[in-house]
């Protein structure tokens, strides 16, 4: 059985099983070196960037459920195409086939699409700043607010104003 390193809408389990019946879920893994974008076509990829990482979703992935993900990933039209890459698990690090858009142009995410990714990644346990990362290819989502320190101002204006009348 080869591995599977979802980052995207198949890091959603209940969807994963219904399109891949026989493959399993393994837990988080990371894939070090590269980022996250959105291509030209709507849907997620990964680009190299020597500073960055991408977590997601490492599958076991059964043989008889390869051509169903292929079909899925639109792999016969070129939507994606497949490559194995070196992800890190908690034991160690495992080689894993993943899917990358044909499209290196960057895109804006089709409907309602980033919004399950966020889901799926909280739903796989990957860390909270990642999945604020993640947040930022939401459209039109509003940033969560910045905590403001509870500190004393160095001075304050007094409640009351006296004035005095001119003369």
């Amino acid at each position: 059985m080869p591995l599977y390193f979802a980052y995207a809408s198949n890091m959603d389990r209940h969807a994963m099983l219904q399109r891949c019946p026989h493959s399993r879920p393994l837990g988080p893994a990371r894939l070090m070196r590269h980022r996250f974008f959105i291509c030209a076509d709507g849907y997620a990829s990964l680009a190299r960037d020597p500073r960055r990482v991408v977590w997601g979703v490492l599958w076991n992935l059964a043989l008889a459920d390869v051509a169903a993900l292929d079909r899925y990933e639109s792999l016969a039209t070129g939507l994606y195409t497949k490559t194995m890459q070196p992800v890190l698990t908690a034991p160690g690090p495992r080689r894993a086939l993943l899917y990358v858009a044909r499209s290196t142009v960057p895109g804006v995410p089709k409907a309602n699409y980033m919004e399950a990714v966020v889901v799926a990644a909280a739903d796989a346990g990957l860390p909270a700043d990642y999945r604020r990362e993640l947040g930022t290819f939401v459209p039109n989502a509003q940033p969560a607010p910045a905590e403001v320190p509870k500190v004393r101002p160095l001075w304050s204006v007094p409640a009351v104003v006296r004035r005095f009348p001119r003369r």
